[in-house]
């Protein structure tokens, strides 16, 4: 049994904090786990900023309601989900996803959720387990089942490097300069061809 774990920011939508950085004019809210591998670290960053700027919840969900996926996204998955199960793993939050998850057709996503005060002030993150993405396909390797996986930012590398298949997509020149032995796609065509083959009986090790 296989089961695609595909990456959401970036990967089949644009990244969140980059429109709201551009929205709100506050540039260093485009900092994202492309820039910076701890997210931990990266969570706080941009929590301080919000605090700083009085921005909450509510800002940010307007700015998502203006996002739509990227072109050729939702056929991507479309095809994809016909072939094998998909599950999308990301460490984005439910607050800001679910807007974006109907636009998609509502596919199966694993995410984490935001911690946040009456006056919509978000306090803090709740993720669902360490190394979220990781974690969950070492699960789904235990459960009986082949992984392949899809990312573009350093916080996709493991689920990627993990199972039987992984790819890069749309990921930065430094990243596809520091692991090569990964095969790295731009356009969805080359990306859904590579994973067909990698869904083949004789792929699997």
């Amino acid at each position: 049994m296989n089961v695609v774990c595909l990456d959401m920011e970036g990967v089949l939508v644009p990244e969140i904090w980059i429109a709201f950085a551009e929205e709100t004019g506050i540039p260093e809210l485009k900092r994202t786990t492309r820039d910076e591998p701890d997210y931990d670290k990266l969570m706080k960053y941009r929590l301080d900023i919000l605090k700083e700027h009085g921005l909450g919840l509510k800002e940010i969900q307007e700015t998502i309601a203006k996002i739509d996926p990227i072109p050729g996204a939702k056929e991507f998955l479309d095809e994809l989900r016909s072939m094998t199960q998909v599950i999308i793993l990301s460490d984005t939050f439910d607050q800001f996803a679910m807007p974006l998850m109907k636009k998609l057709g509502w596919p199966t996503l694993f995410c984490n959720t935001l911690e946040v005060a009456e006056n919509g002030e978000i306090t803090g993150i709740k993720m669902r387990c360490e190394q979220s993405k990781l974690t969950t396909v070492r699960g789904l390797q235990s459960i009986g089942f082949d992984t392949i996986a899809c990312g573009d930012s350093f916080n996709d590398l493991a689920m990627i490097q993990a199972g039987k298949a992984g790819f890069l997509f749309k990921s930065t020149e430094q990243i596809k300069r520091d692991y090569p032995q990964i095969p790295a796609f731009e356009e969805y065509g080359e990306l859904l061809a590579a994973i067909k083959d990698a869904l083949q009986p004789q792929k699997n090790k």
